[in-house]
């Protein structure tokens, strides 16, 4: 029977925590296995455009999944939706999907901007259903942690949207690091530096002093959801360059982020930081309009987490790279300078090093030291569809909550510390505290817009 976690906030979450005296990680140690369903899964759909078009696709090609409900706030992304599923009901609002269908399915996809992540998934792990959300995962500290709980509470099945994570090379990368072949790890280099990334996700500003009328076919007030209300402004919102606003995304590390850190995470075991900071570029942190409103075009995220028996040292420290930040020269010659994966990670052992790119097999270095190791013998798999199996019984998912939740967690800290670049910030995680600069602690959670909060929640 699933428990009741309606009333479920930060400040109860942190009492019991704290009175407990463990972190987080060690609360969220399984995932939910469902019990088999009857027939097929009953799916919904939260946003069926852009990524949310790809989302349904793969669920629509499950055998033993019926979607049974779509929504949009945009009429021609709902319109091609409902074409392709012509028997599906279709929505506006999700408040009105979850309490008009409330009965009527098993599980939903979250496949909408950042900010209004956490108000559909809690609202629907509160009802039992269970979730796939994009990543992020969600678009605050506080929100991250108040929804790994709800789904470790009540028992449901949760995926993250990182789809390579299912792939054979983040999971062919997962097993080489637990079998130590290049030896106790001593650092990590993440990075993202797409070609062309910046035009699509890092927009600079400003914000335009009038907006216009929306389009018919759009509904801005469900669209802007819990953030602050924006006048509509058409190709910086909604749909290309949302992502950019600190309003409704995470910018480019958070919102990439997951997919480079997930192998890591998952094959070195860690736990929370203990410390991040962040620098950026100089005329971002020059611009107070701008570092008020958008996220940084550059990131360099660094975090140190405790040790374990897999690092070199009693500390481990990662290091994130985007837009004119470049790992260091003499970790990239490690493969190659030249040919250094845009979108990868880079564990350096005390034996060699292993070289994860982005959505490709990975690479143990030197190659020839290396030459006699083989990639492990995986069946190829499908996140979604993965999920949908989940939800029948008959496997566990491969990006849990319990899993995914924490490793968002230290992601979305990264974010904060881009608010306050320069600074380390040293993170309690069992508190949620800021032990050095408490004034920080107001980028861990947002106030909803009036007439969106969320029962239940009090970040």
């Amino acid at each position: 029977m699933k428990k009741d976690i309606s009333d479920i906030s930060r400040r109860k979450f942190l009492q019991k925590a704290a009175l407990a005296g463990i972190t987080a990680p060690l609360i969220f140690s399984h995932q939910a296995v469902a019990s088999k369903l009857p027939g097929k899964v009953r799916h919904v759909a939260v946003g069926v455009g852009g990524m949310g078009w790809h989302d349904l696709n793969r669920f629509m090609s499950h055998p033993e999944a019926e979607i049974v409900a779509i929504c949009d706030v945009d009429a021609n992304h709902l319109k091609r939706a409902s074409d392709a599923l012509p028997n599906a009901k279709t929505y506006t609002d999700w408040r009105e999907l979850l309490k008009n269908e409330s009965a009527n399915f098993d599980s939903i996809n979250v496949s909408v901007p950042d900010h209004n992540h956490f108000a559909i998934a809690f609202e629907s792990i509160k009802m039992g259903k269970h979730v796939y959300c994009q990543k992020p995962m969600c678009h605050d500290v506080a929100e991250v942690r108040a929804l790994t709980i709800a789904a470790n509470n009540a028992g449901i099945v949760s995926q993250l949207g990182t789809q390579h994570a299912s792939g054979l090379g983040d999971r062919t990368a997962v097993q080489w690091i637990k079998e130590g072949h290049i030896g106790k790890i001593k650092q990590v280099y993440l990075c993202s530096n797409r070609p062309g990334a910046t035009e699509a996700y890092r927009f600079k500003g400003p914000r335009p002093e009038k907006g216009e009328t929306p389009p018919a076919t759009l509904d801005w007030d469900l669209w802007v959801g819990t953030a602050p209300m924006r006048e509509y402004a058409p190709t910086i919102y909604h749909p290309s360059k949302w992502r950019a606003w600190q309003d409704f995304g995470t910018g480019w590390s958070g919102d990439i982020g997951c997919h480079i850190f997930d192998a890591v995470w998952k094959g070195m075991g860690l736990k929370d930081p203990v410390s991040v900071t962040a620098r950026v570029q100089d005329s971002w942190q020059a611009s107070p309009e701008r570092m008020g409103d958008t996220w940084p075009q550059s990131n360099h995220i660094t975090w140190m987490f405790p040790g374990n028996e897999m690092t070199a040292e009693s500390e481990l420290k990662v290091e994130w790279f985007d837009g004119e930040f470049y790992p260091p020269e003499e970790v990239r010659k490690l493969f190659s300078v030249e040919d250094y994966p845009a979108e990868s990670a880079m564990l350096v052992g005390t034996n060699g090093a292993l070289l994860i790119p982005h959505t490709k097999m990975p690479v143990l270095l030197p190659e020839e030291k290396f030459k006699q190791v083989r990639a492990p013998k995986l069946t190829d798999r499908d996140h979604y569809h993965h999920f949908i199996d989940a939800c029948l019984g008959k496997t566990n998912t491969e990006s849990h909550f319990a899993q995914s939740g924490p490793m968002t967690e230290a992601i979305i800290l990264g974010t904060v510390a881009l608010k306050e670049p320069g600074k380390i910030l040293q993170w309690d995680a069992k508190t949620m505290k800021i032990a050095n600069l408490p004034a920080a602690e107001k980028h861990l959670s947002r106030k909803y817009r009036r007439g969106w909060k969320v029962k239940g929640y009090k970040g």
